[in-house]
């Protein structure tokens, strides 16, 4: 742990420790989790298990940065950045990101006590680093992140140039009623086909729902769920994790750490002793997180994934879970079991620089413009339907504000 500096202020007394090795990372485990559980954070993603997994599998070439604010000698808060250069726009830039890529489904700062502080801390180090980069680009802070507040406001009191992109709206259920109500709840149609591909599927041989969530049956369980993961268009276009060295990396070693915290859930829906629906799923606090799915297209007319989703629903509201959660974007046979979502949005801070300023207004005033016309969305419609079955229009509901802007493509990626 290097110190970054000392008091930044003699009102606050905080310090900053700036981890910039593996090894440190390792070592900082037990403040870490500490720090997560005060936070009061849900999710694991920002867990030490999961940052320090994401680290090794995806770190590559890039400068590990993770800011450890101190009030008075004690932990209260974490930012887990790193430093990058990626190319934006034609040209090399500098980044200060989390860590965090397409696998991340959600991320943010880690703060316990002393909000208020913390947020200073961070700024402050943000505003010293401010030669160091180009471009801050924090992805994946959900809807209620304070960090989404405290930010923009920090960056308007000191006239640096912010963006705000809306990403995915994750469907979720709240499992505040029993499992009957909730099926109550869902749309007849939706329920009509859930029995009726049940019965149909049943005549091939005994349905039921299988769960793995440790050893010695692990390793294969996990190789046959990205089998399945694979089996589909994902496999075809390469995007699966069987085809990706890092992320089957990322997944294996997340599968057996989690195992051993006791938050992994490998479920299958097997008819007979074949499985032919995948979840890999997180249990995390009382709440669900569906990170993969899968299923073998061969049994695609009696849609095994939502039979799976059936039976795993089922059994989470049986056991007592407070919410589920299917991450990930809004997609169509999500919105089938709910139809609440969590907005996610990546927010974005631009240097002092001329070429910085050409940046925000490129991302934050004129793409968006040019994203509303027909012959853009024409054209994504051309490359990306056929492949991703996902069609996009144009959405003239929601318009820039000053400092935030919606992005109306999905699934448009800010880096683009």
């Amino acid at each position: 742990m290097l110190n970054a500096a000392n008091a930044l202020s003699s009102e606050s007394r905080c310090t900053l420790e700036v981890i910039t090795s593996s090894r440190a990372l390792a070592e900082l485990g037990p403040v870490w989790d500490r720090l997560v559980e005060q936070s009061g954070l849900t999710h694991p993603f920002v867990t030490h298990d999961w940052m320090r997994t994401w680290w090794e599998c995806f770190g590559g070439d890039a400068e590990l940065c993770i800011v450890l604010v101190r009030a008075d000698g004690e932990p209260i808060a974490i930012a887990p950045f790193m430093r990058t250069t990626e190319r934006l726009y034609g040209r090399q830039v500098r980044c200060l990101r989390f860590l965090a890529n397409d696998p991340t489904p959600r991320c943010d700062f880690i703060v316990g006590a002393r909000p208020d502080d913390a947020y200073a801390a961070i700024w402050k180090f943000l505003m010293s680093e401010s030669a160091l980069w180009d471009i801050v680009m924090l992805r994946e802070l959900p809807a209620g992140s304070r960090t989404l507040k405290e930010l923009p406001v920090r960056a308007k009191q000191g006239g640096v140039l912010w963006g705000r992109w809306h990403s995915d709206d994750s469907p979720f259920i709240p499992m505040v009623s029993g499992w009957d109500r909730y099926m109550e709840s869902l749309p007849t149609k939706h329920r009509s086909n859930l029995r009726n591909r049940f019965k149909r599927l049943s005549a091939l041989g005994r349905i039921e729902l299988e769960t793995i969530s440790a050893e010695p049956d692990l390793a294969d369980a996990l190789e046959e769920g990205f089998s399945l993961e694979a089996a589909a268009w994902k496999g075809r276009v390469g995007s699966a994790i069987r085809c990706q060295p890092q992320e089957h990396r990322f997944y294996t070693l997340l599968a057996e750490r989690a195992a051993a915290r006791g938050w992994l859930r490998l479920h299958f829906l097997k008819v007979d002793d074949r499985r032919v629906a995948f979840a890999y799923c997180l249990a995390y606090e009382k709440r669900m997180y569906l990170l993969k799915p899968g299923f073998d297209p061969a049994y695609a007319v009696y849609s095994p994934g939502n039979l799976l989703c059936h039976l795993f629903l089922q059994d989470a509201f049986a056991s007592g879970f407070a919410a589920y959660d299917f991450l990930g974007g809004d997609d169509h046979w999500k919105r089938q079991w709910s139809t609440q979502t969590l907005p996610h949005y990546w927010l974005f801070l631009f240097a002092d620089r001329p070429w910085s300023r050409l940046a925000h207004y490129a991302k934050f005033e004129l793409f968006p413009v040019l994203q509303e016309s027909s012959l853009y969305v024409r054209l994504r419609n051309r490359l990306f339907a056929p492949v991703t079955g996902i069609r996009v229009s144009r959405d003239r509901s929601r318009t820039p504000s000053s400092g935030s802007v919606r992005n109306p493509i999905q699934p448009e990626r800010p880096n683009e």
